[in-house]
């Protein structure tokens, strides 16, 4: 099945893509990527240490991995302006995940500062993919502003309740024409899965790779997961029911 999903330019053939946190050993990193087969892998750009050669983060992502820098950490937009270009400047590229977060117990991005970062980034010729609450207007915004890309959350990051906000990332998908990338909260393969059969274009799962007991098993289980949704949603699903509508006659038995 030929089915590609194109950002900044670059073609990608997986949908699923990971992240670089919580893993007790940078050595998992490229195992990770291997099993789940992903294109794409975010890194936070307070983790790279380019005066460490050993340690730089970097050293252990292949070159063929599409890296997106975020800018967590930033707590408004001209924080995650400096970032992205100091990501930039470090040899990241044009690919950037926009997180401003200055909400401390639910960590919720804030939508408001995203949008300047956003919008400013764009012009300066980077490859925005703003992570934000799944609202309809701001999404807009977003496009207009000339994001490549929006990532609602599912639910708080880390959480693993999946998808909490799924009536409001439907409504994304029916109306917004830039990919919908799911961002944080899913927590189980299934989740992923849901997300894909719902019509999103790619989720971003790490946390639920990272802290599963087998890290490489389960980041096969999630590739499995959204390659299982993708299909599932090209097939056009079957529509529910409200009653029962056998496969099969109910009525008559034999020569009845």
């Amino acid at each position: 099945m030929n089915d590609i999903l194109k950002l900044g330019g670059i073609e990608f053939q997986s949908r699923l893509f990971t992240g670089t946190g919580k893993f007790p050993d940078k050595n998992m990193i490229p195992r990770i990527l291997e099993s789940s087969q992903s294109q794409m892998i975010t890194v936070a750009l307070r983790r790279i240490d380019m005066k460490a050669v050993e340690e730089n983060i970097l050293n252990f992502i292949p070159k063929n991995i599409v890296l997106l820098p975020n800018t967590s950490g930033a707590r408004n937009a001209q924080e995650a302006i400096t970032l992205a270009q100091l990501a930039r400047e470090a040899g990241c590229g044009n690919f950037i995940k926009i997180e401003v977060i200055t909400d401390n117990k639910y960590l919720f991005p804030d939508n408001e500062e995203t949008l300047k970062a956003t919008r400013e980034l764009a012009k300066d010729g980077f490859i925005v993919l703003p992570y934000i609450m799944p609202d309809l207007i701001v999404a807009k915004k977003m496009q207009d502003a000339g994001a490549a890309a929006v990532m609602p959350l599912g639910s708080p990051i880390g959480s693993n309740q999946g998808m909490q906000t799924r009536d409001m990332i439907k409504i994304l998908i029916e109306n917004i024409d830039i990919p919908i990338i799911v961002d944080a909260g899913i927590g189980k393969p299934s989740q992923a899965a849901e997300a894909m059969e719902l019509g999103a274009d790619a989720v971003l799962v790490n946390s639920a790779i990272a802290n599963a007991g087998n890290p490489e098993s389960m980041a096969m289980a999630f590739r499995l997961g959204v390659q299982a949704g993708r299909i599932a949603y090209l097939a056009q699903m079957a529509e529910q029911n409200k009653f029962a509508d056998a496969s099969s006659p109910l009525t008559g038995f034999l020569n009845d």
